[in-house]
Parts: structure tokens; C-alpha cells; sequence
């Protein structure tokens, strides 16, 4: 039986993860802080089948604990800060989690398990504006935001540790990756779950800062299987995983309102005071090298993506009547 450390398990890759780790007999083990717990709703059906840990990127100590403790054959780093506004917001606490806690962690792997696989997910949003489209593995880094900035910063690092120390490391560059676990300030669920309340008529409508931003966006679960694949190679190397097509807000506007018999143009008004000034756009990922080596390709369509998450979303609510 092999042995997984996850960071951030409790987040919305980190959860599908575990889950899917189960399913192949893995041991799970989670690192969870008592600092910066962030609920473990999305682990509640799974937590008797793996085991929690104490620990925090902020803090060496308890990362070389966890991995003593462990023996882990694999590391999933998955934990960290995600949302874009948040840090212009807290610059300083971006690089700490999203930067200085990956050179801890690959230090610890270096000193106490060096013979540990380790995954390190890197955002597409370190491409920032890309000199070109769509970008590949070769794709000059281009970081427009502290969060970007720390996430390219933690990328080199990897690639720099695998080469100097000989480690089995690797980077998941990974594009917008949804799911019905998404956290309510992303766009896609924050469309889903206002078309559900509009639904309800709990909502009478939707401010957007645009609806023709464009991303590529995938399904969560599916990503899921790239990173496991990525340490399940000969050679370490790093991937970019993405759907290969970009689809705009309003296509999401208008594929979660229309399946709950709505036109998203009755309800859906637009606020350019909420654009973000500086941000990655119009990323658009080629994902050839994963599906030629790890033979990889994404299962679920953007459409149906949307509607599993609307679907969830009445649920939801329908719940908490």
C-alpha cells in the first residue's frame, strides 16, 4: 500500500484527490492547520478512511513532523492561497504559503524523504499576459499579480530542486479547473449559485465586472488524474493540463440560467468598476505533451461542467429551504 501526502486536502482539488487516492488503496494523509483551517465540509464523507495531520506551510517544523511521520511515497502540494484579488490584498502572505512554503516543504523532502515523489501545483496564471497562443510547457513566464508572481517563483524552484538535488519533482501546470466544490468568489460557481437563488427568487439579479473575458476552463475530478499520473512517470517533468479551448463568462451565464429555464440576459447587468486591473487573460493551454506521455485527456464537456454545478447549486438550496 503506498502512502500520499496531501496539503490542502480539504480544498476543492485536495478533496477529489483523496478520493480518488482511496479508490487506488492509497493510505491518505492530510495536512491540516489549526491556524488556517478553512472547514472540512468537502472531506466529511471520506474522513474515517484517512488520516489528519498537523501542520502549516508557515511553519518548517511541523511540515518535517508530518513527513517523519508519514513516510510518504508521494507529496501532493495543493495547499496555498488561490484567490487573485486576495493577494494584492496580503502580498507578503502570498509569497510566505505560496512560495516560502514550497521551499520548506522541498527542503524537507530533501533532508528526511528524498526518495518521496513530489507534486507541486503550479497555476496557468503564471503565463500572465502570454507572448503567445496557446502556450505550452516552453511558454515564456509572464506573472502580473503577487499570487502569479509566487506561483512562478515556486515553479522555478521546483524545476531547480529536481535538477540540483535529483528529486523526483514536478509542477501540474494547471488551468481554471471547476467543479461543484469551487469556492462561491470564483466566477463559475459564483454564476451557478446566483442563477440558482434567481431560480428560488431569493436573487433578483447578477453583477459581473464582464462577460466576454475568456479562460479555459476544465473539470476538477479529471485534473485530479493528471497529477497522479505525473508521479507515476520514469522521469520527472512538468505538464500543463488544460481543455485546449476557452469558452467566455457569458457562455457560463448562459448555459447555467438557460438549463433552469431563465434567460441569463433578463437578470445578468455588468459593472466595470469590478475588472480587475492587472489580470491574467485569454490563457489558453495546449495539452499535447500530457496526453502523448501520460495519456491524458479531459473527460467531462465545459457544458456539462456548468450544468453539474448548477445542478449542485439547486440542490443546495433546496436543502436549506
Amino acid at each position: 500500500m503506498k502512502t500520499a501526502l496531501i496539503t490542502g486536502i480539504s480544498g476543492q482539488d485536495g478533496s477529489y484527490l483523496a478520493e480518488w487516492l482511496l479508490k487506488k488503496d492509497y493510505q491518505v494523509i492530510g495536512l491540516v492547520s489549526a491556524k488556517h483551517d478553512i472547514g472540512g465540509q468537502t472531506i466529511e464523507s471520506i474522513k474515517d478512511k484517512i488520516k489528519l495531520v498537523s501542520g502549516d506551510l508557515l511553519d518548517r517544523n511541523s511540515l518535517e513532523s508530518a513527513v517523519k511521520q508519514s513516510h510518504p511515497d508521494e507529496i501532493y502540494n495543493l495547499g496555498g492561497m488561490t484567490f487573485v484579488p486576495k493577494s494584492w490584498d496580503e502580498p507578503s502572505l502570498t509569497f510566505e504559503i505560496n512560495t516560502l512554503g514550497v521551499t520548506r516543504l522541498l527542503e524537507v523532502v530533501r533532508n528526511h524523504s528524498p526518495k518521496s515523489r513530489f507534486y507541486q501545483a503550479t497555476s496557468a496564471k503564471i503565463f500572465g499576459l502570454p507572448a503567445e497562443s496557446p502556450q505550452t510547457e516552453t511558454t515564456p513566464l509572464n506573472p502580473v499579480d503577487p499570487y502569479s508572481v509566487s506561483k512562478a517563483a515556486a515553479h522555478y524552484l521546483v524545476q531547480a530542486f529536481r535538477n540540483h538535488f535529483g528529486l523526483f519533482a514536478v509542477s501540474g501546470i494547471l488551468y481554471n479547473h471547476e467543479s461543484e466544490r469551487r469556492g462561491p468568489e470564483f466566477v463559475t460557481r459564483k454564476i451557478t449559485m446566483a442563477a440558482a437563488k434567481i431560480k428560488f427568487g431569493r436573487e433578483k439579479q447578477l453583477i459581473l465586472g464582464g462577460l466576454d473575458d475568456r479562460q479555459d476552463w476544465g473539470y476538477a475530478p479529471d485534473y485530479i488524474e493528471a497529477m497522479w499520473l505525473m508521479l507515476q512517470q520514469e522521469q520527472p517533468d512538468d505538464y500543463i493540463i488544460a481543455s485546449g479551448e476557452t469558452h467566455s463568462v457569458r457562455d457560463v451565464c448562459a448555459i447555467a440560467f438557460s438549463y433552469l429555464g431563465l434567460s441569463y440576459r433578463d437578470y445578468v447587468t455588468t459593472d466595470k468598476t469590478l475588472v480587475r486591473k492587472t489580470e491574467a487573460r485569454e490563457l489558453l493551454g495546449d495539452p499535447q505533451k500530457a496526453e502523448r506521455v501520460l495519456g491524458w485527456r479531459p473527460k467531462t464537456k465545459f457544458k456539462n461542467m456548468i450544468i453539474k454545478m448548477t445542478e449542485n447549486d439547486l440542490k443546495l438550496l433546496e436543502e436549506h429551504k
